[in-house]
């Protein structure tokens, strides 16, 4: 049996109309406690997926669903402001973030039936939170400009690449810290810095969250950039995007590798609507809704659903042979904010480069 991440993987959008949240909880203020409403703070990539699922819900539970989409760090942010007064009931986001709300007691202990079935590495042992979706640490490229795909982080360091990289803000996208993960993970701690200090003359600039990312691509204002497996996807079979999802080796000779980087859900500290929160995420984490994740190009959670149709069969094809390599999630955790640090100091210093870059307001 393969040792690639499709023979490994049992566990799990389109990020077109990533909405600014800032904007999206101006409109919250005024609604988010109003009868029948649950508010879902998620991270970006799972638009069209929530598209599909959600108005079953409404209709099942005479509600509305309010989603406010962004970065994962700037979702967990933003509940942490609200700290003591949530308009939050339910959050998606992805780690590294997910544990510091479980950290900073923004996500309650709750134990969903779908729990039994969702392996014990892919949930909190208490219960604040769990993988909803599974997917997989990536880069991507836009294969109309880029005829020989990267093979190494090595390769992103060549004349072809210097001022056509971007990659995420580490300190406000889950993908964009993912980047500092692999770095750090396949060179040590101090070469993965320095690796990024050296790639930094390349990158043309930083955005706030992960899913503009694969229409800048797409738009060739961009070669190459960091991404999740999932989204990019989704990105480029659902939403028409020039762009190739790739993983990377260390250096040039060695073998492809990533890492798990599932959604995570969890619920809010003191939700507004408790009850219906927990109804949505026992709904998200059911085998219905859990038998359409592949739709989009995700896994599915539970280990009693299987990954199945066309798309699946996608998601193998790309991740054959590539190294799927385990990540303490508790450990970088707790390595984050000095990780978050190091990259603004030793890798970003005084440049002066955009670093939250979002789509236009339309």
């Amino acid at each position: 049996m393969s040792t690639g991440i499709g023979a490994l993987a049992r566990r799990g959008g389109l990020a077109l109309g990533v909405v600014a949240l800032a904007l999206a909880t101006t409109s919250l203020s005024s609604r988010a406690h109003a009868a029948g409403v649950v508010v879902l703070y998620t991270a970006d990539g799972l638009e069209d997926f929530y598209k599909s699922v959600l108005p079953a819900f409404e209709r099942q539970n005479g509600v509305r669903v309010e989603t406010v989409t962004a970065g994962s760090g700037e979702v967990v942010n933003r509940a942490t402001i609200e700290k003591d007064s949530p308009k939050a009931d339910v959050i998606v986001t992805l780690p590294p973030f997910v544990q510091k709300a479980a950290n900073t007691d923004i996500l309650t202990p709750y134990t969903s039936p779908a729990d039994a079935h969702i392996p014990v590495a892919s949930r909190a042992a208490d219960g604040r939170y769990r993988t909803f979706v599974d997917n997989y640490f990536s880069f991507a490229i836009n294969p109309d400009t880029v005829k020989t795909p990267p093979q190494s982080l090595d390769d992103l360091l060549k004349p072809e690449f210097a001022g056509k990289i971007a990659y995420s803000n580490p300190a406000t996208a889950g993908d964009g810290m993912a980047v500092v993960l692999l770095s750090t993970s396949l060179l040590g701690e101090d070469q993965g810095f320095a690796f990024l200090k050296k790639l930094e003359p390349s990158v043309k600039f930083h955005t706030k969250g992960t899913g503009y990312l694969d229409v800048l691509l797409s738009r060739q204002e961009i070669s190459a950039a960091n991404g999740d497996l999932q989204m990019d996807l989704a990105d480029a079979a659902g939403g028409g995007l020039s762009l190739q999802p790739i993983f990377l080796a260390a250096h040039d000779g060695g073998k492809p590798t990533t890492f798990a980087l599932p959604y995570a859900i969890g619920l809010v500290t003191h939700a507004p609507h408790d009850a219906t929160g927990r109804k949505l995420i026992d709904y998200l984490l059911s085998v219905p809704v859990q038998e359409k994740v592949a739709d989009v190009y995700g896994l599915p959670a539970r280990d009693d659903v299987k990954l199945s149709g066309p798309n699946a069969a996608t998601v193998e094809k790309a991740t054959a042979g590539v190294v799927l390599i385990p990540v303490d999630w508790v450990k970088v955790a707790a390595n984050q904010a000095a990780w978050t640090q190091r990259w603004k100091s030793e890798v970003i210093g005084g440049a002066d480069k955009p670093l939250a870059v979002v789509k236009p307001a339309t």
